[in-house]
């Protein structure tokens, strides 16, 4: 067993490939049944008014919307105060976003194609130009959720966009870590030649992070130091979406739940833009809160093998 501790970030982690069990017994459960699904097509009513699409024949490919229940709403003071020393709040204000990622309620992500899943970032992209342009908005998170135990509620395949009215810690933390140089570009640089890397093309490289927190957890990012998402070419996109269809095509495998989500800079910053992929296996239990360190079952050095298709 071997601490681990993260490239540059106050977070630690446990490698405990002994206590792994073979990728095989990591298959999850089907999905039961489910009633009415309010993601498709036919059912349009039953969302917020749309606000986007792109259409297919009579219907859609994508469309985006309100959450109907959303963790955020343009509504009460966005303005952040504190009182009496230790309380500090504000509304919960900004806007909450669904993208329906197909019209097909029996396939996921990992089923579209790689040109799909390039127009999917591409909607990313106009999402968080137009949520960042409107008031009192500092950030817009854009995540997915595969999986009961990756948090989804409903099982039609989707992404969910918050902008808030703050920027989350994590972002400020690896933004402060970038200021004078980018640690990214030179984690880059060890990783490309590690036992880690898992795939790699011409603009794009994936690699199983040194101190990674979950079973199988990937990270994707650009080669050159771009920012931002808005700040990519659309040849940029395709290369992105070529390398995460890789990694889903290998969660497919064993039917896994996860996570991912996008991390950049704000406007006017400069973070290496990157996606980390969040298999989400194992149950975090008392050590973990008390300490604030994890137990990973599966050393990165072996996920990537699976990755790879060596194991």
């Amino acid at each position: 067993m071997e601490l681990r501790k993260h490239y540059f970030l106050d977070r630690w982690v446990v490698i405990a490939a002994a206590r792994a069990k073979r990728p095989k017994q990591f298959h999850e459960e089907s999905h039961g049944k489910e009633g009415t699904c309010f993601f498709c097509p036919g059912n349009e009513h039953t969302t917020p008014p749309e606000i986007g699409r792109i259409p297919l024949n009579d219907s859609w490919k994508f469309r985006w919307f309100p959450n109907k229940f959303p963790a955020v709403e343009e509504k009460g003071n966005p303005n952040i105060e504190t009182h009496n020393k230790f309380f500090t709040f504000a509304s919960s204000y900004g806007h909450h976003e669904v993208i329906a990622e197909t019209p097909e309620h029996d396939k996921q992500l990992w089923d579209l194609s790689r040109e799909d899943m390039a127009e999917l970032f591409l909607i990313y992209k106009n999402r968080i130009e137009e949520l960042s342009e409107k008031p009192n908005i500092k950030y817009v998170t854009i995540f997915k959720n595969h999986g009961a135990k990756a948090g989804t509620s409903l099982i039609h395949s989707h992404t969910q966009i918050v902008g808030q009215n703050h920027l989350p810690t994590i972002i400020e933390e690896k933004l402060k870590h970038s200021k004078d140089s980018c640690p990214y570009c030179e984690i880059i640089e060890v990783e490309k030649n590690s036992d880690r890397r898992c795939f790699e093309n011409e603009s794009f490289i994936a690699f199983t992070p040194y101190a990674s927190r979950f079973n199988y957890e990937i990270w994707l990012m650009p080669k050159k130091h771009i920012s931002n998402l808005t700040f990519m070419t659309n040849d940029d996109v395709i290369y992105l979406s070529d390398i995460l269809k890789k990694i889903l095509d290998k969660l497919k495998e064993l039917n896994l739940p996860y996570n991912y989500y996008l991390q950049y800079a704000p406007k006017g910053e400069s973070l290496h833009f990157h996606i980390e992929v969040i298999p989400r296996l194992a149950t975090w239990a008392g050590y973990e809160y008390a300490t604030e360190t994890i137990i990973n079952s599966v050393s990165p050095e072996d996920a990537a093998k699976y990755y790879r298709g060596e194991i």
